[in-house]
């Protein structure tokens, strides 16, 4: 059955109930079609074996509309569910963009998950479809699509980026090289279903479900807060895949009508000269990289820069993090909570993070009657609360009791877990610690009775435990009788690589 085409101009036209990433991306392709709209990273031959990209907004509505009309064409049904697996890389943004064109909703699926969370990912979704990248630092993820696709009896699609893609995989490099096809008329409404991110909390694995106006007020928050101006060119370093990435990458640049510059985490020196090369005026990367090059040479350095965002995956750190001494590009600290929501707090003229009021929290915060943002609060239980457009309230509500008569009123905020109190003289929330049992490296979450699983699957004598560190939160450790062959073990169970070098040799001087 043959779909009639909607004009660009029909889809721009199109009055909202409430603005999409789509409509947010139409209205400046609208007004300034020429402009530069992505910039793949200078590493990106390094990274994917494929040359960096250059789009104009006309250039990525082109590519976003042949991807769109692939993915009518291939039989997704509208509000399905397509899994990407992707770097943070320009095919990235228009597979999303693309996705959310064609009416679907995007599952991101970290580049750190191997096939026991893939495959535990595409079931509990029921996706129709997945995307991937052929080879990203040298790991074949189309090999690993493809294996976790045959254990998902819901995934009909199996699509890749680059070259040497195996038999069955589609191509989305040819589908962009021709003209777009078969499309569709879809609603533009930001309360429809955007995308699904997951988030581990002390009841386990959980997905987390996302209508477009919940990424908006995302991007707003961080935004506004930084002050972020309009037309800017936003650097991001940071994973795409969650909510963060997404908000902090997609929607801050949507909302600025400006150039997004990607950087595939990290290369310090290679992320430099990206600054410098595409005059960036806005950095947004985890906190702990951020400091790192906030030094007293950081102007001269690059001088373009106006705006930092560090972003914090621990957020009880930013307490006892050192003093910004960079005053011509200011640092906006971001708060984290896993994929429950985030909020910031632009650093004062002394450099050191600001106290965090409990209650609505707005941006900018000099100014009364600022929008809000959401609201912070103190849980009966000691664990921090948040409330808001972003925050997911039913992912995370707990179920009811059956009997009516004990059934608690329906809640209207997440708990966070973050273990916090308020600190008597100033008033201030204090966050002291991360959620109980849940140990987080970098972006990636997991239950500590998972490693005690892990462990045990590898006999007697084996250990496999999380250790404190202050920049990713912990690092894993393991010990084996035979670390070569519990590192083998481990990657045919299918987990994913932090695991897996927990039992790497250790060797040298302690």
């Amino acid at each position: 059955m043959s779909l009639k085409p909607v004009k660009r101009s029909d889809a721009v036209n199109q009055p909202a109930v409430s603005p999409t990433l789509d409509t947010l991306f139409q209205r400046t392709l609208s007004g300034q079609p020429h402009a530069l709209a992505l910039l793949d990273p200078l590493n990106k031959p390094r990274v994917t074996g494929h040359q960096p990209r250059r789009l104009t907004y006309a250039e990525a509505d082109t590519a976003i509309e042949a991807l769109s009309a692939y993915f009518v064409e291939s039989g997704l049904p509208a509000n399905s569910v397509i899994a990407i697996q992707l770097p943070n890389t320009v095919e990235f943004v228009l597979t999303v963009l693309a996705a959310h064109r064609a009416g679907l909703v995007v599952a991101v699926l970290p580049l750190l998950w191997r096939h026991a969370e893939l495959t535990a990912a595409l079931n509990r979704t029921a996706a129709r479809a997945i995307v991937t990248m052929s080879k990203v630092d040298g790991v074949n993820y189309s090999d690993l699509a493809m294996h976790a696709a045959a254990e998902a009896f819901s995934i009909r699609h199996v699509c890749g980026f680059g070259t040497d893609l195996p038999e069955g995989m589609a191509s989305l490099d040819e589908v962009m090289a021709r003209p777009p096809g078969t499309t569709r008329a879809v609603i533009q409404d930001g309360r429809k279903a955007a995308m699904i991110s997951f988030d581990v909390t002390a009841e386990g694995f959980r997905p987390v479900p996302r209508p477009h106006f919940s990424l908006i007020a995302g991007g707003l928050a961080m935004s506004l807060e930084a002050d972020i101006k309009q037309g800017a060119t936003v650097m991001t370093a940071f994973t795409p895949m969650s909510f963060v990435g997404l908000a902090s990458s997609l929607a801050v640049w949507l909302l600025c009508g400006g150039t997004l510059a990607l950087h595939h985490p990290f290369e310090i020196d290679v992320l430099e000269q990206q600054i410098n090369e595409h005059e960036c005026q806005v950095l947004i990367a985890p906190a702990q990289l951020a400091l790192r090059l906030g030094d007293s040479d950081l102007a001269a350095r690059m001088p373009t820069l106006r705006n930092i965002i560090g972003l914090w995956r621990a957020p009880e750190q930013v307490a006892a993090s050192e003093a910004w001494i960079a005053p011509h590009a200011p640092l906006t600290d971001v708060y984290l909570f896993g994929e429950a929501g985030l909020f910031g707090a632009r650093r004062g003229e002394n450099g050191m993070p600001v106290a965090v009021m409990p209650g609505p929290h707005g941006a900018p915060r000099e100014q009364s009657g600022s929008s809000i943002a959401g609201e912070i609060l103190l849980t009966p239980k000691g664990t921090l609360g948040l409330r808001g457009p972003m925050v997911p309230i039913a992912a995370y509500a707990l179920p009811q009791p059956v009997d009516t008569l004990t059934a608690q009123l329906p809640r209207d905020y997440v708990d966070t877990g973050y273990a916090a109190r308020i600190d008597r003289p100033s008033g201030a929330i204090c966050i002291t610690a991360p959620p109980s049992g849940i140990m987080a490296v970098g972006g990636y979450r997991f239950l500590s009775n998972d490693l005690q699983e892990w462990a045990r699957r590898l006999g007697q004598g084996a250990l496999l435990t999380a250790l404190p560190d202050r920049l990713s939160g912990h690092r894993l450790a393991g010990r084996a009788q035979d670390n070569a062959r519990a590192r083998e073990a481990l990657s045919e169970l299918g987990l994913n690589p932090l695991m897996v070098e927990a039992f790497r040799d250790r060797s040298g001087p302690a």
